[in-house]
């Protein structure tokens, strides 16, 4: 038997574990698909992020849905998108497929599209939210939900942060990596449009905070120290352009990163706390000078 049984001419059910149609899902990882220049995909889960994500623009190439979501959230992305082949088949198959339970029975292999410029996606831009090499997916998804929840027009990543693109940071941020102008520090140059490529080298902070300047943002680094001003400060709201700079889980920003911003702001704390995980302190930071 072959690893599809037709029902209508976009609807196949999954029959063969390995027809090479299900790499995607089932034996190419996240960074392969990011690599592979034949590929250049990546995965979103669950109705509502895929929804967001074919708002944003973003081709769809292939579905993998869990049966009874056909009737249920999958029917409108279904109607949607004719023509475009779905993968179907029971839960229990599509976890053993899979590897992992599916958070709302339907996975969507999409086309990644060029980076823009930081000069693009800053045009027009109040507040834009930087992230230094962020390396976990789930801070990733979380500031990216807060920046765009908590009025930031625009996302910047430095090379080494982890791609907003794979499967758990767009879960967690919600899709709204989607709805939210973003870029990577140096998209563009040399020719390079994505993350994890070489050629990056240099590009921050110097290079990335100098153009942030010659765009006309203030930056801002949250960061101890004793020269910190405090994130209800006055003088940082009246800031006209303002790009707020967040590190890394535990190592924080870098020390040129720090001595290159024009501020260092910290969040005042009580009970003798130090300091916030960076999503949390993203949330706090962007709700209070994103007003």
């Amino acid at each position: 038997m072959t690893m599809t049984d037709r029902t209508t001419d976009n609807l196949m059910e999954v029959t063969d574990f390995n027809d090479p149609a299900l790499d995607v899902y089932a034996r190419m990882t996240e960074n392969q698909l990011l690599r592979d220049p034949s590929k250049r995909l990546f995965i979103a889960e669950s109705p509502k992020v895929i929804l967001r994500a074919l708002d944003g623009g973003y081709e769809p190439v292939s579905f993998l849905v869990e049966r009874k979501q056909l009737k249920e959230e999958a029917k409108e992305i279904l109607e949607r998108i004719p023509g475009v082949p779905m993968f179907v088949a029971d839960y229990d198959v599509l976890r053993e497929l899979t590897g992992f339970p599916m958070t709302r029975g339907v996975l969507c292999a999409m086309k990644r599209k060029p980076l823009p410029s930081v000069e693009e996606v800053c045009r027009g831009a109040r507040r834009v939210a930087v992230m230094e090499n962020v390396m976990n997916p789930t801070n990733v998804g979380a500031i990216f939900r807060s920046a765009a929840a908590l009025n930031m027009d625009a996302v910047l990543l430095t090379p080494d942060c982890s791609n907003p693109l794979y499967r758990r940071a767009i879960r967690v941020s919600m899709g709204t990596v989607f709805q939210i102008p973003w870029t990577m520090i140096g998209a563009g140059r040399g020719g390079r449009a994505d993350f994890g490529l070489a050629g990056m080298e240099g590009v921050w902070p110097r290079e990335g905070l100098e153009e942030l300047r010659r765009l006309g943002f203030t930056t801002a680094a949250m960061a101890l120290g004793e020269d910190a001003v405090s994130l209800d400060d006055p003088a940082l709201q009246k800031e006209e352009k303002l790009a707020v700079v967040l590190g890394a889980e535990g190592d924080g920003l870098s020390p040129a990163t720090i001595a290159d911003c024009d501020y260092k702001v910290m969040i005042p704390m009580s009970h003798g706390v130090d300091s916030l995980n960076v999503a949390a302190a993203s949330a706090v930071a962007f709700w209070q000078l994103g007003r």
